[in-house]
């Protein structure tokens, strides 16, 4: 059977694969620390799950607007307005089924054929794949180390081309952990503006910031009002990985081809998961407090790890829980009878000889670099930091 060519040169998700590989080895009886997915190792808040039952009880369980109930668009509005003082009329906000849903929403929307876009590098594996499912090409912008993996307007301006009609941002970023800048926000927004490009700005660990690293939100860029594309969720801030509620907030227009395609796509998202998102961005959450808090600890451990772990680089994020690693030094050892050449095999090593999982930044756009999370008890990180430490001997 000939497949569509546009399904054909869909890259499956790297994170979700090593996902995979770590919980077939832990079903075996393997003892493995996953360092590979991004998700939150908590439980959802109480009042949250609250929420859900109280609305199976009420017999919320029927169809609602593809874009979300009301209610929820509506308060999602005041939430959007109390994080970054941008204000959106309840129709100028979607609901989906996850962030990457109302990413996916967005590029369909925007992307044409043809057009290029700017993607900073290093980048969420999935920006690349739904830009070119579009039919658009990608332009990386290089972010380098030196630089604390920042976007710059600069870089903006070394990248741009002809043909190019958009921008991905992620603030705080995945894999680094980056922040952009403040000031530096007006200065891409400026940038955009004169190019007259529209903006998609991947905010979703916008609630996971480190002092001194300050976040300021795209959307409190004003002139970028008519051109930005602003998507969040509630997986990584209130631990709802799967409930699947994502939401975007843009110009009204936009908006609504991106509801319209949606719901010939998906419909709405569940019913039940909106009633809790309700609850979610609603209700006064001290867990959300103490999920930060535990992050900024393990964020600490990973930098004291990773400061006597000579034959790696890297620092520790501004924001996010992911620690971004570069293995160059690593290149030409052996590790559990692998050689090193690139990420992918330093994850291969680390898998099979510490039973550690992470991921391999060749899906990020660095071949070189790893991306372990820390959505791992202390207990479980201090386990991985040691297996590694002991593997890594040798090259000590």
């Amino acid at each position: 059977m000939k497949l569509a060519q546009r399904v054909v040169n869909l890259t499956p998700s790297p994170t979700l694969a090593m996902d995979q590989r770590a919980k077939a080895l832990a079903a075996a009886g393997v003892d493995v620390v996953n360092l590979g997915l991004g998700e939150p190792d908590f439980d959802t808040p109480a009042a949250v799950a609250a929420a859900a039952v109280a609305a199976i009880g009420a017999g919320d369980t029927h169809y609602t607007p593809a874009g979300g109930t009301v209610a929820l668009r509506q308060a999602l509005a005041r939430h959007i307005q109390a994080e970054t003082g941008a204000t959106y009329a309840p129709t100028e906000v979607m609901v989906s089924a996850g962030a990457k849903q109302a990413l996916f929403n967005a590029f369909l929307t925007l992307v044409n054929p043809g057009d290029l876009v700017l993607v900073p590098a290093p980048y969420w594996v999935t920006y690349p794949e739904h830009i070119r499912f579009a039919g658009g090409t990608v332009v990386p912008v290089p972010t380098p180390a030196e630089q604390g993996h920042r976007l710059t307007a600069a870089a903006l301006e070394a990248a741009w081309q002809p043909g190019v009609r958009g921008l991905v941002v992620n603030s705080p970023n995945n894999p680094t952990g980056a922040v952009i800048d403040p000031a530096e926000v007006d200065r891409i927004a400026a940038f955009c503006v004169e190019r007259d490009l529209w903006v998609i700005s991947d905010e979703i660990y916008s609630q996971l910031v480190y002092p001194p690293a300050v976040h300021r939100s795209f959307a409190s860029a004003a002139d970028l009002r008519d051109r930005l594309i602003y998507v969040h969720g509630l997986s990584k801030t209130f631990a709802m990985t799967g409930w699947r509620i994502g939401y975007a907030a843009g110009p009204g227009p936009v908006i609504a081809a991106m509801e319209r395609l949606q719901g010939q796509a998906t419909g709405n998202p569940t019913s039940i998961a909106q009633a809790a998102a309700l609850a979610a961005v609603t209700a006064p959450l001290p867990e959300v407090a103490r999920m930060r808090s535990t992050f900024a600890t393990r964020r600490q451990m990973a930098g004291e790890w990773l400061a006597r772990s000579a034959p790696l680089a890297g620092r520790v994020p501004d924001g996010a829980f992911y620690l971004w690693v570069d293995t160059t030094a690593l290149v030409g050892h052996t590790l559990a009878g692998v050689t090193i050449a690139s990420g992918d095999d330093v994850v291969r090593a680390w898998l099979e000889g510490a039973r550690v999982a992470a991921v391999a930044g060749s899906g990020f756009g660095e071949p070189q670099a790893v991306r372990l999370s820390l959505a791992s008890s202390e207990e479980r990180l201090a386990e991985a930091f040691a297996r590694l430490d002991r593997l890594m001997v040798p090259v000590q």
